[in-house]
């Protein structure tokens, strides 16, 4: 805990790093961010806004995938010059339990999209992220895939999820973190560690609280999504 504090301090005033991606705010994106953030929102309410801030947030995240020049015939029998998506497929890994929301806005607008599922859990004893479940495709080394976590914090649980996906050999520049909101210092943790990933949220919160809660934050995400306090 020390450590990780003394960790936000010395990102403060830091300039974002360039690997990230923030959703343009504009008037509609920041009504949907009044109404996730408010105390008073109901839960039906907030599982209906979430649900749009995380379909838009996957479609910006798809836009920056990497895509290369076609030719398609219309039906006038006309050219129209077209780009098509380059990579050879695209796998969705979501980090237990939140993160598992995001991903019917995945499915909704990426056909035939594979799903893995990281399960890391806080050690209670030492604070520190531990690995618990771990569910990926055998071949996901070759696509690029998604990672989504609805909040980023210190960075911890997303970092020790990047590093899963290293180990099963997936180049750190095809990993797209996905996040609705992130605190400064999770931000600049996850791009210190792995400069290559890169980093598309909704929004950036610039504090963290004694607690390590994003200031002002969104609450417990995954309570107020399913009902469970």
């Amino acid at each position: 805990l020390v450590f990780r504090a003394a960790l936000a301090s010395a990102h403060q005033c830091h300039p974002l790093p360039q690997t990230l991606s923030v959703l343009k705010s504009t008037p509609q994106v920041r009504g949907m961010h009044t109404i996730i953030r408010n105390k008073e929102t109901s839960r039906d309410e907030f599982i209906f806004y979430s649900k749009r801030l995380m379909r838009l947030l996957i479609e910006h995240a798809l836009s920056l995938l990497p895509f290369q020049s076609c030719t398609v015939q219309t039906p006038q029998g006309q050219d129209y010059e077209g780009r098509t998506y380059s990579g050879k497929q695209i796998t969705g890994v979501s980090i237990l339990r939140a993160g598992e929301t995001m991903e019917p806005a995945l499915r909704a607008v990426c056909k035939d999209v594979r799903i893995g599922t990281i399960l890391i859990q806080t050690n209670c004893n030492t604070g520190e992220p531990e690995l618990h479940y771990l569910r990926l495709a055998k071949d996901i080394s070759e696509d690029h895939v998604i990672l989504m976590d609805c909040t980023v914090s210190t960075g911890a649980a997303a970092m020790m999820a990047v590093r899963v996906l290293l180990d099963h050999d997936v180049p750190e520049d095809k990993i797209f973190l996905l996040s609705l909101l992130m605190a400064e210092m999770g931000v600049h943790s996850v791009a210190y560690a792995f400069p290559r990933v890169k980093i598309i949220t909704t929004a950036v919160d610039k504090k963290v609280n004694d607690l390590f809660r994003i200031i002002p934050g969104i609450g417990n995400f995954g309570d107020r999504y399913f009902g469970t306090d």
